[in-house]
């Protein structure tokens, strides 16, 4: 079999392309796989480090706010649309796949257009409950249109073939065990809470989140392991000012970056997060409650929808950032340990929605779409 995947830009479309090619590379180990992404894109480090081939094609997306200097990107990208064009034909052709695989980002676009073109099948992969702009007008000729969210259906052209898949999950998430996570983390048997606002950090966030810890360090009632990010640095002189001296407080685990996500999912009783699909997913995937606060700076406010998913199947809490303050955060936490059958319930709800076989799904969806295009 020779695969081609085409997505990037984020890792949040890297990395499922980089789950399913592990999959299946399990399954069928002397498949060919190739992967293109944008030049100058994060996928032209993240893919080779794993392993994969990569050919990169020169793209840019449009600019949506009115300025000068943003006329002249989207002038750019206009030109990068026909280049584009022409080097993912010229990829296609040289590689002759049997199957392309989209996850999203706008170099999916060209080539997976492209790849449709030449008569090559393409299943394309949305990881939102809300679909991107590339993924939603992709999936009229894809010939299968993987959702991680069943939500994400109705924004989809219309015929479009939506097949229910769910985000690849980290197997490593998957096993990990709570009793031998808390022992690895040094952690007793009061509540856990664990927070991250992603790995350069948001401002937005670690400020309330000082107030918590400031509020929770007089009791010390709960655990805490929170990650301020690259950016971030400035965090535990935040602390100091609010009076929190870290080393009188163990219960406190203050990093910069959470290398071992998995134990500490694992370990936590509430996780308040963004809005990531891939972080709900695995939010799902242990069954853990959360407080979410969406980030309102992303492409069609896809974080806000993600969350909202979750909130109405009463899976989680919501807490806006345009709402958030320390007081609010401390108060929802508040409300949400106040009662332990109402983490008990999102956590619940949360693993009712879980999907935790998207890989094998997917793996068999490629294997079907090959089978019909072989018969055709």
């Amino acid at each position: 079999m020779r695969i081609l995947f085409a997505g990037g830009g984020t890792a949040g479309h890297i990395n499922p392309a980089l789950a399913i090619a592990g999959y299946l590379k399990e399954r069928q180990p002397d498949a060919q796989i190739l992967y293109v992404g944008a030049k100058g894109g994060m996928e032209e480090r993240l893919v080779p480090q794993a392993g994969y081939a990569f050919k990169s094609v020169t793209i840019s997306g449009f600019q949506r706010k009115i300025s000068w200097t943003n006329f002249k990107k989207n002038c750019k990208t206009i030109v990068h649309v026909f280049t584009a064009t022409e080097e993912s034909k010229k990829i296609i052709r040289e590689f002759k796949p049997d199957v392309c695989v989209g996850t999203g980002g706008y170099v999916s676009g060209p080539v997976i257009r492209e790849a449709m073109k030449l008569g090559v099948p393409a299943l394309i992969h949305e990881q939102n409950a809300y679909p991107g702009v590339t993924n939603k007008a992709l999936s009229r000729n894809a010939a299968r249109t993987m959702l991680a969210m069943a939500d994400a259906e109705k924004y989809m052209e219309k015929g479009a073939h939506c097949v229910l898949t769910g985000n690849p999950v980290r197997l490593s998430v998957l096993r990990a065990d709570r009793a031998s996570a808390r022992q690895r983390l040094g952690l007793d048997n009061r509540p856990v809470i664990l927070s991250f606002g992603g790995s350069l950090g948001a401002r937005k966030i670690n400020e309330p989140m000082a107030d918590l810890l400031a509020h929770t360090a007089k009791t010390d009632r709960f655990q805490h392991i929170h990650a301020y990010g690259q950016w971030g640095k400035w965090f535990p002189d935040l602390l100091r000012q609010k009076g929190v001296d870290l080393a009188a407080h163990p219960n406190m685990d203050i990093r910069e970056y959470i290398n071992d996500m998995p134990d500490c999912l694992a370990a936590a009783d509430l996780v308040i997060c963004r809005a990531g699909a891939i972080t709900l997913s695995e939010l799902q995937a242990v069954g853990r409650a959360s407080l979410i606060i969406p980030s309102p700076n992303v492409a069609e406010n896809h974080q806000y929808h993600n969350a909202m998913s979750m909130v109405k199947r009463n899976a989680a809490w919501i807490l806006e950032e345009k709402d958030l303050t320390g007081q609010m955060l401390i108060k929802k936490v508040e409300q949400l340990f106040q009662k332990p059958e109402t983490i008990e319930h999102l956590a619940e709800n949360a693993k009712k929605m879980a999907i935790v076989d998207a890989n094998e799904r997917i793996y068999k969806l490629i294997l079907e779409v090959l089978k019909e295009n072989h018969k055709a």
